[in-house]
Protein backbone atom coordinates (compact mmCIF):
# COMPACT_ATOMS: atom_id res chain seq x y z
CA UNK A 1 0.00 0.00 0.00
CA UNK A 2 2.96 2.28 0.59
CA UNK A 3 3.86 1.59 -3.00
CA UNK A 4 0.88 2.60 -3.97
CA UNK A 5 0.92 6.01 -2.02
CA UNK A 6 4.13 6.86 -3.54
CA UNK A 7 3.22 6.56 -6.71
CA UNK A 8 0.26 8.62 -6.41
CA UNK A 9 2.33 11.36 -4.67
CA UNK A 10 4.70 10.88 -7.94
CA UNK A 11 2.13 11.28 -10.19
CA UNK A 12 0.87 14.13 -8.20
CA UNK A 13 4.09 16.04 -8.55
CA UNK A 14 5.09 15.07 -12.17
CA UNK A 15 1.88 16.81 -13.17
CA UNK A 16 2.12 19.69 -11.23
CA UNK A 17 5.15 20.44 -12.62
CA UNK A 18 4.01 19.50 -15.89
CA UNK A 19 1.19 22.25 -15.87
CA UNK A 20 3.33 24.71 -14.20
CA UNK A 21 6.74 24.79 -15.83
CA UNK A 22 6.44 26.06 -19.61
CA UNK A 23 7.50 23.21 -22.03
CA UNK A 24 7.64 20.58 -19.77
CA UNK A 25 3.94 19.40 -21.06
CA UNK A 26 5.77 15.80 -21.42
CA UNK A 27 6.07 15.37 -17.35
CA UNK A 28 2.15 15.62 -17.55
CA UNK A 29 1.47 12.94 -19.61
CA UNK A 30 4.17 10.91 -17.72
CA UNK A 31 2.32 11.81 -14.65
CA UNK A 32 -0.67 10.87 -15.97
CA UNK A 33 0.65 7.56 -17.41
CA UNK A 34 1.91 6.61 -13.99
CA UNK A 35 -1.00 7.19 -12.13
CA UNK A 36 -3.21 5.06 -14.64
CA UNK A 37 -0.52 2.74 -14.15
CA UNK A 38 -0.96 2.39 -10.52
CA UNK A 39 -4.51 2.33 -10.98
CA UNK A 40 -4.25 -1.17 -12.82
CA UNK A 41 -1.63 -2.03 -10.65
CA UNK A 42 -4.11 -1.85 -7.62
CA UNK A 43 -7.09 -3.22 -9.54
CA UNK A 44 -5.01 -5.94 -9.86
CA UNK A 45 -3.60 -6.71 -6.31
CA UNK A 46 -7.57 -6.40 -5.38
CA UNK A 47 -8.63 -8.98 -7.46
CA UNK A 48 -6.24 -11.29 -6.62
CA UNK A 49 -6.98 -10.72 -2.35
CA UNK A 50 -10.67 -11.21 -3.47
CA UNK A 51 -10.03 -14.99 -5.53
CA UNK A 52 -8.36 -16.87 -2.06
CA UNK A 53 -11.15 -18.77 -0.57
CA UNK A 54 -10.70 -19.28 2.75
CA UNK A 55 -10.11 -22.31 4.70
CA UNK A 56 -12.66 -24.72 6.31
Amino acid sequence: MALFLFFVIVAMVLGLIGTVVYGLGYLLIIGVAVFVADVIFLAVHWSRRARRRPLR
